[in-house]
């Protein structure tokens, strides 16, 4: 594997690790290397740039799985998708990689700093939006996001709890936001509460939150 090739095959490594949720959770190895083992490969051709990015900094090996760190991680994936050198090889462009490129360009805040762009856009300053990390930040957007919602599309006070989760995306771990949702109940913020959603898919009732022995929780209160 030529230098280009093991550049353009590492960032795409990443591009998976972050689309898989690499930066909030660990993704299971099989998970991975179904997504960036292409036919005819095998995980050994590989593992020199598992170590290589390991040693980086910018992942995180386990027996389990894999993770991408947050800080070095993003980097160097960052410096990958702008470089003159990647490029997706063959005629056809997985599904996944398309989708997680327009959502890594989605959620990147781009600062252009005028007379320092140069023509092959090395002037660019690529920053990705930063994740909350902590239940005060957390409940700060959650409320946030709530008020704009409810305003919006004139929900009466009662907010679906899917369009809350998926309005503040990946910035919080599907985990974290169930726990620091459940948190603002307990703090008597919001009131989480049970009933039909119109057009209630599974896709909507998977990002409402299940609460242990009790029915599902889809419309979210404020009572603060």
């Amino acid at each position: 594997m030529t230098s280009k090739n093991t550049a353009q095959t590492r960032t795409r490594l990443l591009l998976a690790l972050w689309n898989l949720g690499g930066t909030q959770q660990e993704v299971n190895k099989r998970q991975l290397h179904d997504r960036i083992i292409s036919k005819g490969q095998k995980v050994a051709d590989y593992q020199g740039i598992f170590e290589e990015l390991q040693n980086q900094g910018a992942i995180a090996i386990s027996r389990k799985g894999y993770s991408l760190t947050s800080g070095k991680g993003l980097e160097v994936l960052g410096e990958g998708l702008r470089s003159g050198d990647f490029k997706f090889e063959g005629t056809i462009v997985g599904t996944w990689a398309a989708n997680a490129l327009l959502r890594w360009i989605s959620q990147i805040d781009v600062a252009v700093a005028g007379a320092d762009v140069l023509v092959n856009g090395k002037g660019a300053i690529v920053e990705l939006s930063k994740g909350i990390a902590s239940y005060d930040e957390f409940k700060s957007v959650a409320l946030e996001v709530y008020d704009k919602l409810n305003q919006n599309y004139n929900l009466d006070d009662l907010v679906p709890i899917y369009r809350i989760r998926r309005e503040i995306g990946d910035q919080v771990s599907r985990t974290e936001f169930s726990e620091w949702l459940l948190e603002m109940q307990a703090d008597d913020i919001l009131q989480l509460m049970t009933g039909e959603v119109p057009d209630f898919t599974p896709d909507k009732r998977e990002d409402s939150i299940s609460i242990p022995g009790a029915e599902l929780r889809s419309y979210a209160k404020r009572l603060i």
